[in-house]
């Protein structure tokens, strides 16, 4: 029999991207339908209806089958070497991809809420929830590349110091013009 596991790496990698693209540009969409009663004002009910129908082909025609496909792949991966059960790093992947899952889940829970003209959120508290994706995008891909429990931390940490930096240097310059 062949060894497939570099060919299930490969499209675990490709669906992986692909539910990130999706799961970023649609917290993006649940962003500006909560901002279009008052960037659209009289237009807002038809731009909210063009909203809710770009979520719902995003949701089930890429975030939707590309987390299932991520996981398939990711459960092909291990089976095909179940090894890598064995290795510390992987526990600590496992357990954010499990939490990754759960924020999809609740991302789904917005989704239905908007799809039913049911805006419980504010559009900062959807910045703030855009940004968790990025959080186990970030800690996954330095868990995987360094495979040090420790690195991956340090990494993380530091990208968001980074990233708090550059938030801070955007809102003074925002204020000095």
């Amino acid at each position: 029999m062949a060894d497939f596991f570099v060919y299930y790496k490969a499209l675990h990698l490709i669906f992986m991207v692909s539910w990130f693209a999706g799961l970023f540009y649609t917290v993006r969409l649940f962003i500006y339908y909560s901002e279009a009663d008052d960037t659209f004002k009289e237009n807002s009910v038809l731009i909210k209806k063009q909203y809710q129908l770009m979520q719902k082909r995003l949701w089930f025609i890429i975030a939707w089958p590309a987390m299932l496909l991520t996981l398939v792949f990711g459960v092909l991966m291990l089976v095909e070497n179940p090894a890598f059960l064995s290795i510390p790093y992987m526990h600590v992947k496992l357990t954010l991809v499990f939490f990754l899952v759960v924020y999809h889940i609740v991302c789904h829970f917005i989704y239905l809420q908007q799809q039913n003209n049911n805006n419980r959120y504010r559009s900062g508290a959807l910045r703030l929830w855009n940004e968790v994706a990025t959080v186990f995008l970030v800690s996954i891909v330095f868990v995987i590349v360094l495979k040090n429990q420790l690195d991956w931390i340090y990494g993380t940490i530091g990208f968001f110091i980074f990233g708090f930096l550059l938030f801070g240097a955007v809102q003074l310059y925002k204020k000095l013009r």
